[in-house]
């Protein structure tokens, strides 16, 4: 990540205050009558227009989730618009159904993704829904479509503008989540391993994060190549769901060495290996290719480390940070290659072209997005944690369903287990200091009573000395 995009994203940051102007609406004359003069007809027409396209535009109101600030999941809120967003020519309005989540956006949180503009700001790089209306120069895209969306941010919310070229259309029998679950995900696992990767027959590759969206993706695009072996790291309760999806060697990096282990099954190294963690890990990985080997890195999550930035995870990344010379690359026989989907939003020729693949692969069921769960745009806290921690097995989604009211009123009921929870806690406590205590006073005691045997036994000798005298 760098510093070069600043400028275009304050320009972003400004195109998406413009689009978040409401529509002008065509004038309409009201209908002239023959006793009316035309001067007096066309001075009534400007008042008549002004008081029909008021209403629309105080009564359309659409819902968005906010990145107000960096820090914590509470600084993603649910916030309410008005106006309906302008389209510039190109453009097609989309009514958004389902959102994907990404670990992207779990850094933008942070303030550690340079492709999303500075707070407030929507995030979200894809989506599924229906287009609503249609922008001058569009002519492949009409109103009814079903589409998914891959874009920059500015998607986790009820209705996007956005370029007609940056929709795809939804093939039949997708749903609305595995189409909002698709775009990054598979793109980028498409393109690591075919474009850069140049995956062949009997090639080892290596996937981190073998249960997530991209982990997910990768396995099941490395499968419609022959006799591939894919090893995979996953904790061990996820082991069972990414063999069954393909992955051959299922490696629990938090209780093994995964170098180790491939070393045991493949000791002269692997063909690919995909790195999204960064720092130290991609090291490890360099020297675990063998000759022609790629190593493609695509992330670096080593820097996520709790719910707000965590400025000894940034520095130890940025210390381990991975650093070669050309000259040992030569003497290597290996490739190191850095991918980011978010730098490629004008590159819109390549990712159609993916996509145009990957689509044609679904229809011949030969890749299938996963989805883990879906969440309504209230509980982006609970999804952004669930995926921050390393829970999920396939894509975490977003919809824009409203929440039914039933689950609404059951918040507060979960609010006031916690606090119940912290009461049993507390008494808990209370109870093992008042037993505490309590055995204190019983060893003071147990301690007090030789003592006490001791002074008896001293007047008791005292007694003859009295009877003497």
């Amino acid at each position: 990540m760098s510093g070069e995009d600043a400028p275009a994203q304050q320009q972003n940051a400004v195109d998406q205050k413009q689009e978040t102007k409401p529509a002008d609406e065509p004038k309409s004359e009201p209908p002239k009558t023959e006793s009316a003069p035309a001067g007096a007809a066309e001075a009534a027409a400007t008042p008549a227009a002004a008081t029909e396209k008021a209403p629309e535009e105080e009564t359309f109101t659409y819902r968005a989730l906010v990145l107000t600030g960096y820090g914590g999941y509470d600084k993603v809120k649910l916030q309410v618009k008005k106006g309906k967003p302008a389209l510039k020519a190109g453009e097609v309005l989309v009514r958004v159904k389902a959102c994907g989540l990404n670990f992207a956006d779990l850094m933008a949180r942070q303030g550690l993704y340079d492709r999303l503009p500075s707070p407030p700001v929507t995030p979200g790089m894809e989506c599924s829904g229906v287009v609503e209306a249609v922008g001058e120069e569009v002519t492949d895209r009409k109103v009814g479509d079903k589409v998914m969306v891959l874009n920059r941010f500015g998607l986790w919310q009820e209705v996007a503008a956005v370029p007609a070229s940056h929709t795809f259309l939804i093939p039949e029998g997708m749903s609305f989540e595995e189409a909002a679950a698709l775009p990054v995900n598979y793109i980028t696992a498409y393109m690591m391993l075919f474009d850069f990767g140049n995956l062949r027959p009997n090639q080892s590759v290596l996937v981190h994060a073998a249960a997530g969206g991209v982990g997910i993706a990768a396995t099941q695009l490395c499968k419609t190549v022959k006799d591939v072996t894919v090893f995979g790291t996953a904790s061990s309760s996820k082991h069972e769901t990414i063999s069954e999806g393909g992955v051959t060697h299922a490696i629990d990096y938090r209780t093994k060495d995964y170098v180790e282990e491939v070393r045991k099954i493949s000791p002269k190294g692997l063909d690919i290996i995909l790195d999204p963690l960064g720092g130290s890990d991609t090291h490890k990985a360099y020297n675990l290719l063998k000759p022609m080997g790629k190593l493609i890195t695509y992330g670096a999550a080593n820097m996520l480390a709790g719910q707000k930035k965590n400025l000894i995870a940034v520095a130890k990344n940025w210390y381990h940070q991975f650093s070669i010379h050309t000259l040992s690359l030569i003497q290597g026989n290996k490739s190191v290659c850095g991918f980011h989907l978010g730098y490629l939003d004008g590159e819109t020729e390549l990712i159609s072209q993916a996509m145009s693949t990957i689509l044609d692969l679904y229809k011949q069921g030969k890749v299938k997005p996963r989805i883990d769960s879906t969440w309504h745009l209230e509980q982006v806290g609970d999804a952004m944690r669930k995926m921050q921690e390393r829970n999920n097995i396939g894509k975490v989604i977003l919809t824009t369903e409203p929440m039914p009211e039933e689950e609404k009123k059951e918040e507060p009921k979960k609010e006031d287990k916690k606090e119940d929870k912290k009461k049993e806690d507390k008494k808990k406590d209370d109870k093992k200091k008042d037993d505490g205590k309590k055995e204190e006073k019983k060893d003071d005691k147990k301690k007090e009573e030789p003592k006490k045997e001791e002074k008896k036994e001293e007047e008791k000798k005292e007694e003859p000395k009295k009877e003497e005298k």
